[in-house]
């Protein structure tokens, strides 16, 4: 029973936060990722473009905060949910320096 209670506090947090980032992007979709013993990630798309991610600590957690939120889930992260994603000097800069040895952002 603890555990159920643990489960849904959770779940609604997550859902908060779900949905302050649609309410400050023009609404949002997402994706539940598995990520092994980590949980699962939600990622999050922006309407504006803008992308971020919580996780969730079962994929139970993460489709129930999802519903809670109203987020409408897409099967993948395909190439359509990609070209909505709008990226800046930061993300690029630490791409950069993450792949090919170029300037790293701390």
């Amino acid at each position: 029973m603890a555990d159920t209670k643990h489960a849904e506090r959770r779940a609604a947090r997550l859902a908060r936060e779900i949905t302050a980032f649609a309410g400050a992007h023009g609404g949002a979709e997402g994706q539940l990722a598995y990520i092994g013993q980590a949980g699962t990630r939600i990622v999050l798309v922006g309407a504006d473009g803008a992308w971020g991610d919580l996780v969730a600590p079962t994929h139970d957690i993460a489709a129930a905060a999802a519903e809670k939120a109203g987020l409408t889930l897409r099967e993948a992260f395909d190439g359509e949910m990609a070209a909505k994603v709008r990226t800046g000097p930061y993300e690029w800069t630490r791409m950069a320096g993450i792949q090919v040895g170029g300037p790293s952002n701390g």
